[in-house]
């Protein structure tokens, strides 16, 4: 679905995006670096027991207006509607994550992202992959190193199964896996329903939240938080109470808390 002028105008003016919108690899990879840099990957909705809906007018409303930010289901749903709006090509594709397990273990397929059909050829974008999303734009080539403002990546194909792959001190991990088989919106609403109600998803008694700026990522997990800058050591430190936790969500990723109390809450009963 196409957003309206006004709509567009104010994600561009959300992500801090002033140039001309084309549907070319350029405009592609300043939406998807200004959209990871500042819309935050975030699951307090789940958290807090709160819906998750998916109708274009609710995720603008909630990451454009209201200044939160989503998981996967919600930030390329909002980039699909944005790059519909501007005019690309574009096919949704589902993934099976395997970030931080074993390359060969069996997960659902609960991850979003987008095929984009250039003319110099189909690329991946995914604004939705939490503290290790792809920054860049991904030429579907395998076995191609592909450098991005922050790690390398590359995709590894094998059967027409394709995995992506980050590289972390010098080592390739694999973040998820996918094949090309278009994806339905109503394939989007099961697993978005499963990923933010079943009380197996981690999203469900897990907080999360991760931004990716220019050179650096900073990344939080209940009251863990990480600050990883490019060529340096991480900076790793445990938040010392529900407020502080608070504090950092609103002034490190510009979350605007929903229901701070709720919040506070949820996080004394996991402290």
């Amino acid at each position: 679905m196409s957003l309206s002028k006004g709509d567009l105008r104010a994600y561009f003016d959300r992500i801090g995006f002033s140039s001309e919108a084309r549907a070319d690899r350029e405009t592609l990879e300043a939406l998807v670096a200004a959209h990871t840099a500042t819309i935050p990957f975030e699951n307090l909705n789940p958290f807090l027991g709160l819906p998750v809906s998916l109708s274009p007018d609710a995720l603008v409303d909630k990451l454009i207006r209201h200044r939160r930010g989503g998981y996967c289901y919600e930030q390329n749903g909002l980039f699909s509607h944005v790059l519909e709006t501007v005019g690309f090509d574009f096919t949704p594709l589902a993934a099976r994550v395997l970030w931080m397990q074993s390359d060969d273990a069996a997960t659902p397929r609960t991850h979003k992202l987008l095929l984009v059909n250039l003319l110099q050829g189909l690329v991946l974008a995914d604004v939705g992959f939490g503290g290790a999303v792809c920054t860049g734009v991904l030429d579907l080539v395998p076995e191609l190193v592909q450098s991005t403002a922050h790690e390398r990546f590359r995709l590894v194909e094998v059967s027409g199964l394709w995995r992506q792959q980050i590289e972390i001190g010098g080592e390739w991990r694999a973040t998820y896996q996918f094949d090309l088989t278009p994806q339905l919106s109503v394939d989007d609403e099961l697993g978005n329903w499963w990923t933010s109600a079943n009380p197996a998803s981690h999203f469900t008694f897990s907080l999360v939240a991760a931004r990716s700026p220019a050179g650096r990522r900073h990344a939080l997990r209940n009251f863990d938080y990480s600050i990883h800058v490019s060529g340096s050591e991480s900076e790793k430190r445990r938040l010392g109470s529900p407020g502080e936790v608070c504090t950092v969500l609103e002034s490190d990723f510009g979350i605007a808390i929903p229901d701070r109390e709720r919040l506070v809450s949820r996080l004394e009963a996991i402290a």
